[in-house]
């Protein structure tokens, strides 16, 4: 026999609670101040660390260009163990109206495959799992995907090297600081990012 829950024993029906642990940017620094923008800066360090980005004047980019950029997103996470971390990506959504699905399918694991690793796991073999961080960022981008920064993230970068993106920053109709980069590495969120990772 199945056990009540303390709900179902007065009457009401059990309900799903959800712990939405990712927030948006705004939401994240107003919740976590100091802590949130050290996770940004430390996030978008490690963008500039690893030369995935190239910034690039707004004048020099085609109309088409600016409308094909992708936006980049940043969402504020606090982990089980309290630390508060930012991750990053692009926004490749609208890379779906000009890119064919066949050009940036990654291969994926073969039925076979999959059931010898179960049969492996079913007859207790030893098994490894392993993380490769910031896995994406090791596989450099093989076409140019320009990308922009909006508000505080472009401000941070600004503040991270002035001397290489200060001049590269400009001001929309409303005054939000917006910044232009290419990408040089493959950023997760781009649509090939997981074919020229696995390649």
């Amino acid at each position: 026999m199945m056990q009540q829950s303390a709900c179902e024993a007065v009457g009401e029906k059990p309900h799903l609670h959800v712990l939405m642990t990712q927030m948006s940017l705004k939401a994240g620094i107003r919740k976590f101040g100091q802590k949130g923008s050290e996770a940004i800066s430390k996030e978008l360090r490690q963008l500039h660390d690893r030369k995935a980005m190239v910034p690039v004047q707004k004048s020099e980019l085609s109309t088409e260009d600016k409308k094909k950029a992708l936006r980049y997103l940043m969402f504020i996470k606090e982990k089980r163990d309290g630390a508060v971390k930012a991750r990053g990506c692009a926004d490749g959504r609208p890379q779906r109206q000009y890119t064919e699905k066949s050009d940036v399918s990654s291969p994926t694991v073969s039925l076979e495959a999959m059931m010898l690793s179960c049969c492996d796991a079913k007859e207790g073999r030893c098994k490894a799992v392993t993380d490769i961080p910031r896995a994406f960022m090791h596989a450099d981008m093989n076409e140019c995907i320009h990308m922009v920064m909006e508000g505080t993230v472009a401000e941070q970068v600004a503040k991270l090297e002035p001397k290489i993106y200060r001049k590269y920053i400009w001001h929309d109709k409303k005054g939000k600081p917006m910044l232009y980069v290419r990408l040089k590495k493959a950023l997760y969120g781009t649509l090939q990012a997981a074919l020229l990772f696995w390649q």
